[in-house]
């Protein structure tokens, strides 16, 4: 948290000195809290941070300068994931946050994993984003060819606080499996990627879109598999829980890797109700202009797939009203 504040610190000493007579009133400052450094959220975010942002005495669009909101500095903060980032909006640490569908949308009614919580009532969304795809990671000699196959094994789960570590719970129960019948490991990103081609643990799960940097390091470094989540288990967690789809991680989307048959979720972006109305109308609109296209399409492999077309796809919490404004005018909605 620290390092994050000294960042966005430094980014607004810079913006001050770009701006020459800038003043603080000129400047708005505005947190988007994305993941481990080494998944797909902390790039997406600071591509999209870059994209809305405009701090004053940027040059105007058209001139290769910023076409994002006047007097906006947005950071890509790296959190503990999805649940982390929603219990951040909430509280007030953080102005916006990507969060998995299913998670965002527990935590604003109160239900499934999140039963017996006070329903986070003024979560609202900006946009869908993108797929993300849950990966089970083996060794390629490992033996472990299913879910099922866990049992007995040293698995990581991810930190508590993350999407994927809700999600791998599921994924246990609906095989069969608790934690109880595996010895369940913390670890993120590139910690289990190491812990994994050091022999400390025997898989591990993540939930990110492909391909994501800390398994394109670990496939070119290592021979790994990626670990179908399919057949019964699948289809009874995809019938009990609307956000889950099945869907498919292709031949080498990570070098020398079979793909294989998973299920995947969406990843959204949120903020608060309390957030100011043009301020996220604003936001919106400068997320789906044509100088952030050109960014999204080379700032990242999931780039391409962030796309007016699909911002509302699977958005199960309410949007907020000045994203809600937007698409009414972009005609996306009535």
């Amino acid at each position: 948290m620290i390092k994050n504040i000294k960042i966005a610190a430094a980014s607004a000493l810079l913006a001050l000195g770009l701006a020459g007579n800038a003043t603080a009133q000129d400047l708005k400052f505005f947190t988007i809290g994305t993941g481990g450094t080494a998944y797909t959220y902390y790039p997406v975010g600071g591509v999209i941070a870059n994209a809305i942002s405009k701090p004053p005495g940027s040059r105007e669009c058209g001139e290769g300068g910023s076409c994002g909101v006047d007097g906006l500095i947005a950071s890509a903060v790296s959190s503990r994931g999805s649940v982390d980032n929603v219990n951040a909006i909430i509280s007030g640490l953080r102005n916006s946050g990507f969060a998995q569908s299913d998670v965002a949308y527990w935590a604003y009614t109160g239900t499934g994993t999140m039963e017996g919580k006070e329903p986070a009532t003024d979560l609202r969304t900006i946009a869908a984003l993108f797929e993300e795809h849950i990966h089970l990671v083996a060794m390629a000699d490992s033996g472990i060819n299913s879910v099922a196959d866990l049992s007995g094994k040293r698995v990581s789960l991810d930190e508590p606080g993350s999407g994927t570590y809700v999600d791998a719970l599921l994924i246990l129960e609906a095989n069969g499996l608790t934690a109880d019948d595996i010895t369940a490991e913390a670890l993120k990103g590139n910690a289990a990627s190491e812990a994994l081609r050091n022999g400390k643990i025997d898989a591990f799960f993540v939930v990110t879109g492909y391909p994501t940097g800390a398994l394109v390091e670990l496939s070119s470094a290592a021979k790994i598999k990626l670990v179908p989540i399919d057949g019964d288990g699948a289809a009874a967690l995809t019938e009990k829980y609307g956000f889950f789809a099945s869907s498919e991680i292709p031949d080498d989307a990570y070098e020398g890797v079979a793909g294989v048959q998973t299920v995947a979720v969406g990843a959204q972006w949120f903020t608060s109700a309390k957030e100011d109305e043009d301020l996220i109308y604003n936001i919106t609109k400068a997320l789906w202009n044509d100088e952030s296209r050109k960014l999204l399409d080379v700032g990242h492999a999931k780039g391409k797939t962030i796309t007016p077309d699909t911002a509302l796809a699977g958005v199960g919490v309410p949007l907020h009203a000045g994203a809600e404004r937007f698409y009414k005018e972009a005609g996306l909605i009535k």
